[in-house]
Parts: C-alpha cells; structure tokens; sequence
C-alpha cells in the first residue's frame, strides 16, 4: 500500500507540474542595436515574474576578415546560478543554405505545416513594439528616398505581425533623415509573451501530422563531408 501511495504522489505531483507548466506565461524581450559596423542583440525570457530568467546578449556581429563568413560572439546569463557562458560562433554561406534545405524537410514532412505555424504564431501578444532609424547618404535626394523606401519596408512588416499575432498598443515607428551627413542607426525593442502549453500543443501538432519517416537535416559535418 505504501509503495502504492507514494507513486500515487509522485504521479499527482508530475501531473500537477504538467498543467502548470502548460498555463505558465513567457514572457520575451527583444532589443537591436545598429550603428555603422556595430551590432548588439539582447533575447530575454523571463516567467514566474521575473523568478525564472535566462538572457543571451550578442554584442558583436562582424565579417571575418580571414574568410567568407559571419562572427557572432555570444554571451548567456542563467538566473539562479548567476553564471555567464561566453561563446564565439563562425556562420558562413553552408551555414544558410542548410538552414533553408532543412526548413524545406520541415515543410515536406509535417503536414498543414502553415496552419500550425499561423495558429501558434495567432496565440503570441506583442507589446511595446518602438522601432527608430537615422538614415543619411550624404545627399537629400538619395536620402529621402531611401528614407521613404525604408517607411514602406517598415509599414509592411508591421502590418504582417499584426496579421499574424496580437498587437497589444501601437508600434512606435520613427525615421530621422539626415540630409547633411553619412548615417545609418537603428534601435528596435519588442516584448512578446505566449503561454508554454500553446507551444506544448503546436510540438504535438507537428509529431501528430509528420509523415514519411526520419527527415534528412543537414548539419556543418553533413557540409564538409559532401564537399570532400
């Protein structure tokens, strides 16, 4: 009867930490820093008010000068353990070229892919959405219209995310023409929140409608043993 009772505990208790989990709210801010050859990207996930909190900072985007490809330096902090991981990574052209032939897989695989997608993207809120850019090429022609061109860009992505999600105020959207002078400077912030059981629902979509077995994802050692 013991043993009965105790693995009646311990199955209440999974089951209770499973509906938790499933209602809990993320919450997610974003910030993108552009200044000339300066990047800076900040991602931080907090939930249970702030108690859990996990942050990735990528202060440095760079061309390497010795070969074709991407640098990002990368930087974690783990609430609770208070502890940084530091990390350097090297993105070239295969890089992206795999990425879209496993996206391709991913999409061959599941089907109503697009519907999952777009439910779960239907579930996200995005709040405080403040995007500004100083934009200048050194002459007032060319710089109204690239200004004007850039208006349009950033009209039809605001108007594809409130298609998509939840807008819960509105976007804050700034361009400064700098007539004058050579300029390019962009800030961009945004808080997204979503509850873990409605991306727990969208995985078991995904497993549900997948089909045709094991997809074939690349990876860099799929990369280098294909060009050897």
């Amino acid at each position: 009867m013991k043993v009965l009772f105790i693995l009646a505990i311990i199955i209440g208790a999974f089951l209770l930490l499973l509906l938790f989990s499933f209602f809990l709210k993320l919450t997610i801010h974003i910030r993108y820093y552009h200044k000339k050859d300066n990047d800076d990207l900040k991602i931080e996930v907090r939930a249970l008010f702030g108690i859990i909190r996990y942050k990735k900072t990528i202060p440095l985007i760079k061309i390497d000068e010795d070969s074709p490809t991407l640098v990002i330096e990368e930087e974690t902090e783990i609430a609770g353990k208070k502890e940084k991981i530091e990390d350097t990574k090297q993105f070239s052209g295969s890089d992206l070229l795999n990425f879209l032939s496993n996206s391709q897989e991913l999409l061959n695989h599941v089907v109503h892919f697009h519907r999952i997608v777009r439910s779960f993207l239907a579930k996200l809120t995005i709040k405080n959405i403040e995007w500004s850019s100083i934009v200048g090429l050194g002459d007032a022609a060319h710089t109204g219209m690239i200004s004007g061109a850039i208006w349009s860009v950033k009209g039809s992505i605001i108007g594809m995310i409130s298609n998509y999600m939840k807008l819960h105020d509105m976007p804050k959207i700034n361009i400064y023409p700098q007539f004058q002078g050579v300029a390019s400077e962009t800030l961009f912030s945004c808080m997204i929140q979503f509850r873990l059981g409605h991306a727990m629902m969208a995985g078991i979509k995904l497993v549900k409608y997948w089909k045709d077995g094991f997809p074939n994802f690349k990876t860099k050692e799929t990369s280098i043993q294909s060009k050897q």
